[in-house]
């Protein structure tokens, strides 16, 4: 699969900078295949490891049925978005991923990805997290995107 060029390539960030906004938000909005073909788009709490996005849902949802429909799925996060009143716009830095989403069947990968979630939300509460992952372990899934490709942009006020 070839992606587009980002239009406003003076804008675009470097991996590394990409990277950064994705460890270092703590949402973005992920994109799925919704019902009649409308995409669906919804918040969520996530991790980023190893080249990779690790969230966790529910056993049953719209987003669960998306990804069985088709597996590719995008995701957005917005690390900063400063509205500048004077200049008529506002000065952001985001990121956008492309990939496949699966759903973690062995247990290894399961608590993998449910410990990644652990680590970047409570990394004060490991010992609690893990009886946390414990007790919701059959209630839940653990779904991996392993990316495809990412773009990172910024506002052109803000690349120096």
């Amino acid at each position: 699969m070839t992606f587009r060029e980002m239009r406003r390539r003076k804008q675009a960030l470097s991996e590394a900078e990409t990277i950064e906004i994705l460890q270092s938000c703590t949402s973005g909005v992920l994109a799925v295949a919704g019902d009649d073909d409308y995409p669906y788009a919804v918040p969520l709490s996530y991790a980023y490891k190893d080249g990779k996005l690790f969230f966790h849902f529910a056993k049953a949802g719209h987003k669960l049925d998306g990804i069985a429909k088709n597996s590719k799925v995008s995701f957005c996060v917005i690390q900063m978005d400063q509205v500048m009143q004077s200049t008529f716009t506002t000065h952001f830095r985001s990121a956008i991923v492309f990939g496949r989403a699966r759903i973690l069947t062995e247990d290894s990968e399961k608590r993998y990805a449910l410990e990644c979630l652990v680590e970047k939300y409570s990394p004060d509460y490991i010992a609690e997290g893990q009886l946390a992952i414990e007790r919701s372990w059959d209630r839940l899934y653990a779904v991996e995107v392993q990316i495809e490709h990412m773009t990172g942009k910024a506002a052109i006020e803000l690349m120096a």
